[in-house]
């Protein structure tokens, strides 16, 4: 395995970048064990796939040696070939909870809606939630779970300490699998393309962005505004263009392409710069080439 230790501009790259996507797993339960469980996966469909060595070199000792991912499960993974990776059992130990609260004989009224239980045990015993918990798993204590749930609204407490199961709350809200999948791909190519750049892959592809630091809310609001605007006017420009050529079937018309803008803005802590935490100059204004 490499000895080689990544360089602080590289360290400081990978932590700003995969702090959002953090913020979204943890959001929806993936824990830091399903995290490495997908991170391992995708390093070894990198090795397997991105870096150009010939199949008949591309054993799993040579995959272990490039990535660090142990020869076994390097051979697990590979089989697993394009089946979507299974995580490990235990992880959505919140969904395993409102299951058996959904399923299991005991939990439900005679219409199948799930009781309203309650919380400790030692007021309902076996069918209280801290045996519903503890039927899962009791690696985690009941209280953390019910405290993190009654923030996201899957559960409510009533005057009697009884928990109740607000059904809606566990299910994501409509067109999120549709989010979901625009996420891989505009995340997944802007990654790509600057990944692309900092390789020197090729031709550079367009990678362009402005910043600013030091406007009141109400310049930002307006600076959205603009911005949604002349972003809108530009995709309208490509998507004419791509409209007008022509559509025949051609053996080379395998590629595709995505061409996108965004606007983000956050308050800076005072003493602090929005650029530092990501290693870019201080400036007023600076448009990054």
């Amino acid at each position: 395995m490499s000895s080689l230790q990544p360089s602080p501009a590289l360290t400081r790259a990978f932590c700003v970048v995969v702090r959002p996507l953090v913020r979204l797993l943890v959001s929806r339960g993936l824990t830091l064990q399903s995290a490495v469980e997908l991170l391992k996966r995708a390093y070894v469909e990198v090795a397997v796939n991105d870096l150009g060595i010939s199949e008949g070199e591309l054993t799993d000792s040579r995959i272990c040696l490039l990535t660090g991912v142990h020869r076994a499960e390097v051979k697990r993974l590979r089989a697993l070939g394009s089946e979507q990776t299974s995580l490990p059992k235990g992880l959505s130990m919140g969904a395993q909870v409102v299951s058996r609260w959904l399923t299991e004989a005991g939990w439900q009224d005679p219409e199948g809606r799930p009781l309203a239980i309650p919380r400790l045990a030692s007021k309902g015993g076996s069918h209280s939630f801290d045996a519903l918990v503890a039927g899962v798993s009791r690696d985690i204590r009941a209280r953390p779970l019910l405290d993190e749930w009654l923030r996201l609204g899957i559960v409510e407490i009533d005057a009697e300490d009884r928990v109740s199961l607000v059904t809606e709350g566990f299910v994501p809200s409509y067109g999120v699998d549709e989010k979901l999948a625009y996420l891989a791909l505009n995340v997944g190519d802007h990654a790509r393309a600057a990944t692309a750049n900092v390789l020197g892959e090729g031709e550079p592809w367009f990678e362009r962005s402005l910043h600013y630091v030091g406007l009141t809310p109400e310049q930002v609001s307006e600076v959205r505004a603009a911005a949604a605007d002349a972003g809108q006017q530009a995709l309208l420009r490509i998507n004419r263009m791509v409209g007008d050529q022509p559509s025949e079937a051609s053996s080379d018309a395998n590629q595709r392409f995505t061409f996108g803008a965004y606007f983000y803005a956050e308050p800076i802590a005072p003493g602090d710069a929005a650029s530092a935490d990501q290693g870019l100059p201080q400036s007023t204004g600076r448009a990054l080439q």
